[in-house]
């Protein structure tokens, strides 16, 4: 396997330093929660980072992902539930829409393989729990970071971070993978033109360089509790009996504490840039992760796919 050595320079992370760092998340978490329920989501969420591939370069880690789940079915073995994927740079990056995704040294680049075992209800959340992820990791670095709905994480106005979520089905056994591909500007600090007014990097926010290996290792512990969180609120809802949409669900809890979209007038649109669709004022966001948007005639419209852009 051509992993990235210890020692080699670039991005090095291990599955052990994951699990100490899930530790530290742990004792974090018993200050505001309880610590039964803090136990029981981390070990709902430990298979993330299970295995950890680290390279070079590549073209694009969901690419990877992809050549990598096929592989190991051809060669008759299992995937890890929870491997990730890290680059040190990718030189064929796209986010949503095919736009390109400017990923060289200095970010963290990579995908999370997650074979899909949860409900519909609860894949749904997975756009926002790597969201609060990435937010809560980089205001742990001291930033003031907020999530834009569905989860760009912003410093200001400038965005530091996007997500990417897609469904595979491996050629083989046709099981479903969920693929979590995330991006995130730690210490590169040129940017193409077109983003130097709208990108930003957490070496930029803070005025100094940050160890990459050390916000991966956060990352990752925030992502595994956040991914614990889903399944751990889908089993209370089938064994409570508890609404899917009743507005409790911890994660957007979360995810509202850390947003200030609610409230905001927006444009929305599916490609928001190239193609806005209309204006409206955003009322909430539902059990499912669904926008509620005002329209000026004061009719409402819920979004569950999208994007938009504050006005």
């Amino acid at each position: 396997m051509e992993t990235r050595e210890r020692g080699g320079g670039g991005i090095a992370v291990t599955a052990a330093e994951i699990d100490r760092q899930r530790l530290m998340e742990d004792r974090l978490r018993r200050q505001a929660w309880d610590a039964t329920e803090v136990e029981r989501i981390l070990r709902y969420g430990a298979f993330v980072g299970t295995a950890i591939e680290c390279y070079p370069v590549l073209d694009r880690a969901m690419e990877k992902a992809r050549i990598h789940i096929t592989a190991m079915e051809q060669a008759g073995r299992s995937v890890h539930n929870g491997t990730v994927i890290l680059a040190d740079r990718l030189e064929r990056s796209k986010g949503r829409f095919d736009r390109t995704w400017h990923a060289p040294s200095g970010g963290l680049w990579g995908c999370l393989l997650h074979v899909n075992t949860l409900l519909p209800q609860s894949r749904n959340l997975i756009s926002l729990a790597v969201g609060v992820a990435c937010c809560e990791a980089v205001r742990e670095m001291g930033i003031a970071a907020e999530l834009r709905w569905v989860n760009d994480v912003l410093v200001g106005d400038r965005k530091v971070a996007g997500f990417l979520i897609e469904s595979f089905f491996s050629p083989r056994y046709r099981e479903e993978y969920n693929l979590i591909g995330f991006g995130i500007n730690v210490s590169n600090h040129q940017f193409p033109h077109e983003l130097r007014d709208t990108a930003l990097s957490l070496a930029q926010a803070l005025g100094r360089p940050l160890d990459i290996n050390s916000f991966a290792r956060l990352f990752l512990a925030k992502l595994s509790f956040a991914v614990g969180l889903l399944y751990y609120e889908e089993e209370r809802r089938l064994h409570g009996g508890d609404d899917w949409d009743d507005g409790g669900h911890r994660l957007l809890q979360l995810w509202r504490g850390l947003s200030t979209t609610v409230g905001r007038r927006v444009v929305f649109g599916f490609d928001v840039l190239q193609a806005p669709r209309y204006q409206a004022t955003v009322g909430g966001i539902t059990g499912s992760g669904g926008l509620v948007m005002v329209l000026d005639d004061g009719h409402e419209k819920t979004e569950y796919s999208g994007e938009i852009r504050y006005i």
